[in-house]
This record gives structure tokens, C-alpha cells and sequence, in this order.
């Protein structure tokens, strides 16, 4: 037994000091008892192991990031409408390492693009970005442009692809049809969406199809907005604000400001062409400007809200006949608010408990719980600690909520109440320049992309 004994001590007592209580010093390692307490060490040992490595094979090994697209160059030849005028003050696409359990972010890199990447996305897979080029103009029309963007998924830089004109001016955001083959794109100065294809290695095509629908623009004061309200911004012409296909990919839906109305498309997966559906539309109240609109996970529910008129409108949605049919319009801020306020970005939580909407001017971030009918309840709002939120987001595991404010420079973190809903400020400020929008990829979720192995 002397090769179990370390200068006096058992060996075992060295490798797992924490059971040293089981050994007493006047053992005899002879004895059946010590045999049966080294059994006994040797399997808690193993257990405790087992269980650390199992621990440690669960934690997450890639990095996740963070890309924030940015307003990097000024609007130009703006209509007399326009009342969001960014100076360009951001690089283009900022790249963060965000610390998963503080909520920070941390710089890792950028790509320099003056072309103000205002709206990004990514496809299901994590291997490509996608973004909207606001302040590009190109060929005679004046287009915006998107671009593409490969995705390295061992640090998260990207690698442009190339760039496609985005079927008219002003490309205000962009989004990913559910089966990854096409692009969708709102032109909020052209009024149109378009549809690109996705090509095999990831790069855009030419649009397959554009359209741009024709109406009579609402009145400049908002039916819905708050007493004393000047918030006007686009009721002069046909204005696309977003482009998202609904959860089965069949339908695809686009809120225009400019003619208050949500459009809805019935979609041709196979030509990526768009076919209005029947209705073709809900309108919202006169001059209050449907802006962004999300869908709740159970899919039975979208919310739409309205920039100008600072409201929530829920809808019951079909799935089957891509109908929408207006339930629910509740204010977006605290009751006996009085004067202008400009509505921004609408989510709602990963488990849909809560609804979370912005408003600009009074920079705040409303909170409504989601009754069991999806029907809305103010419970509170939160400052932003900045200036003009035009938009925010979680992060995957649904712990932080980032806000993008846009005046302010910055972005501000804030820990999110999953049984409440509240935001509490984590007191982390990330300088960025006109941030626009902010996007998660966790590279520790594994890609199923073929496409990428073969065009890294």
C-alpha cells in the first residue's frame, strides 16, 4: 500500500482535497473501512467530475456578437416632410463582442461603408448579413443599394459579397423570407418593396419583382396623436417602412406610412413574386402612420405601430387567408402625456408575455403585458437614457434589451424582468454614431449551411 501514501498522506487526499474529512489521520489503510471510504471517495470523485465536465460541454463556446448598423453619411435631396435628418455620424457596420452574463459590449471591429447600412439581417443559418443602404444612390432613378455580406463564423467579421441596386430610393429595412431564398426590402423614399433573390453562394440578384402601390396619402395630423402633437413626417406620397413575411411564409405583409395602411401579398416561393391578396390591405386610422409591426409566437396576433399617431394596434390574423381584422388600439404613452412624440421600434418578448414599443422625443420604451385574448396592458415604461430610440432588441437568451439612440450616439443596455417585463438600466453606454439597429448572432449555435463550407 505504500504507493498510496504521499509523504504521510494518502494520494487520493491529495488529488480531491475537498473529502479529507472521510480520512481521518489514524486510518489504518489496511483496515476494510478504509478501503470502503476509498471506494466510496474514488465514486463521489467521479461524480463531481462528471458532472463539472458536463457542465463545462454545456456552456457556450463561440463568441456572440453583435453587428449595429448606423446612419454614416447624411439624407440627401430629403423631401419637406422629412424630420429625421441623422448627421452620418456612424462608420457603417459596427462589429461588438458582447459579454453574455454583464451585458457588455465590447468593439472587435467595423466595416467602412458611407453609405448609411441603416437596416441589417441575417439568414437563418448565421452564415450571411444582409444589409440596407440608405443613403446610396445609383443609376438614374436614384436607387438605394443592398448588400451582401459572408459571415466568419469563428470570430463573426464579415466579408462583402457584392451589392445590388434595392429596387428603389431610400432602403429602409430588409428582411429574409422564412425559406432563405430571397431578400425582401421596403424603399421608404420610392414607396415600393422589392423582392432579390438569394443566390446559392449567398450574394443578391437583380430584384425579381418590385411594387409599389398607389393611394391617397393621409392628412398631416395624426387621428390618434396625443393633444398639442406636431409629429408629422410622411403624408405626402406612398412611404414602405417594413417588408416581413408572416410565419408560414406564404404571405408577405408591409406597413406604409404614408398611405396608413398595411399591405398584405400572397408570395410565389418558387419566382419570389408578389400577388395582392383579398383584402389588400387594413387601414389604420387617417395621418397616423403604421412604421414597424411584429407578429406574436403564437402567430394568431400582429401588432402594428404608428409613428405618428403613438398607438399599438393589435390585429387577429388568419394564417390560412393572410387577414388581418383590427381588435386593440392603445396609447404607447403614460396616460395625460400632452405634445409630439414620434414612434419607433414594437417586439414582443421570446415567450409573449410582453410587448415592448418605442417612442421618440419622450425616449421611452413602453411595456404592456399580453392577456390570454393577446389584448394589451400598460404596466409601465422605462427612460432610455439617451436621445431619439429608433430602435432596440434582445439578445438571444432574451436576459438584455439593447437600445439604439439614434441623437445620442449610444447604445444602453438593460436588464430584462421576465416575470414583470420591466428594464433595469445595467449602466453600460456603448458609443456608436447614429446607431440605426442592433443584431445578435451566437456562434456558439452550430450552422447548418452548406452553402457557406463551400464559399467561406
Amino acid at each position: 500500500m505504500h504507493d498510496l501514501v504521499h509523504e504521510g498522506r494518502p494520494f487520493f487526499r491529495l488529488l480531491f482535497p475537498p473529502l479529507r474529512s472521510l480520512f481521518p489521520m489514524n486510518t489504518s489503510y489496511r483496515h476494510p473501512r478504509f478501503l470502503l471510504q476509498t471506494t466510496l471517495a474514488f465514486a463521489l470523485s467521479i461524480c463531481f467530475l462528471g458532472n463539472e465536465l458536463l457542465a463545462q460541454s454545456e456552456r457556450p463556446v463561440g463568441p456572440l456578437i453583435a453587428y449595429v448598423g448606423t446612419f454614416s453619411s447624411p439624407l440627401q435631396e430629403t423631401l419637406p416632410t422629412q424630420v429625421d435628418l441623422p448627421p452620418g455620424n456612424g462608420r457603417g457596420i459596427h462589429v461588438f463582442d458582447v459579454h453574455r452574463a454583464t451585458g457588455e459590449m465590447s468593439p472587435v471591429g467595423a466595416i467602412e461603408m458611407g453609405t448609411s447600412p441603416s437596416c441589417l439581417a441575417i439568414n437563418l443559418a448565421g452564415t450571411r448579413l444582409y444589409s440596407a443602404n440608405e443613403t446610396d444612390r445609383v443609376g438614374g432613378d436614384k436607387e438605394g443599394t443592398v448588400s451582401a455580406f459572408a459571415i466568419n463564423r469563428d470570430n463573426g467579421q464579415l466579408m462583402q459579397l457584392n451589392t445590388v441596386r434595392s429596387g428603389g430610393a431610400g432602403p429602409t429595412y430588409v428582411s429574409v423570407h422564412p425559406g432563405g431564398q430571397f431578400l425582401l426590402v421596403a424603399n421608404y423614399f420610392g414607396g415600393s418593396v422589392a423582392v432579390l433573390p438569394i443566390l446559392g453562394d449567398g450574394r443578391l440578384g437583380e430584384p425579381a419583382d418590385v411594387q409599389c402601390p398607389v393611394g391617397e396619402p393621409g392628412p398631416a395630423r395624426a387621428t390618434s396623436a396625443p393633444p398639442g402633437s406636431f409629429a408629422v413626417s410622411g403624408h405626402d406620397r406612398t412611404h414602405a417602412h417594413m417588408v416581413q413575411a408572416d410565419p408560414t411564409g406564404h404571405f408577405v405583409l408591409h406597413a406604409d406610412l404614408g398611405l396608413d395602411k398595411v399591405f398584405v401579398w400572397r408570395f410565389d416561393e418558387k419566382r419570389g413574386v408578389l400577388t395582392a391578396n383579398e383584402p389588400a390591405s387594413v387601414a389604420l386610422p387617417p395621418g397616423d402612420g403604421p412604421r414597424h409591426f411584429c407578429f406574436h409566437p403564437a402567430g394568431r396576433w400582429l401588432y402594428s405601430i404608428q409613428e405618428e399617431g403613438s398607438t399599438i394596434a393589435l390585429f387577429d390574423y388568419e394564417p390560412t387567408a393572410g387577414r388581418l381584422t383590427t381588435r386593440q388600439t392603445i396609447s404607447t404613452l403614460p396616460h395625460g402625456f400632452a405634445g409630439s412624440n414620434f414612434c419607433s421600434e414594437i417586439l414582443v418578448s421570446y415567450d409573449g408575455r410582453f410587448v415592448y414599443a418605442g417612442n421618440r422625443l419622450h425616449d421611452s420604451i413602453g411595456i404592456f403585458s399580453v392577456g390570454a385574448d393577446g389584448q394589451l396592458t400598460s404596466v409601465g415604461e422605462e427612460w432610455t437614457r439617451g436621445d431619439y430610440p429608433r430602435s432596440f432588441n434582445f439578445d438571444p437568451a432574451g436576459d438584455f434589451l439593447y437600445c439604439c439612440n439614434q441623437r445620442a450616439d449610444n447604445i444602453t443596455a438593460f436588464r430584462v424582468d421576465r416575470n414583470r417585463g420591466g428594464l433595469s438600466f445595467t449602466g453600460q453606454y456603448t458609443a456608436v454614431g447614429n446607431p440605426s439597429m442592433i443584431l445578435f448572432l451566437d456562434l456558439a449555435m452550430p450552422s447548418h449551411d452548406t452553402a457557406a463550407a463551400e464559399h467561406p
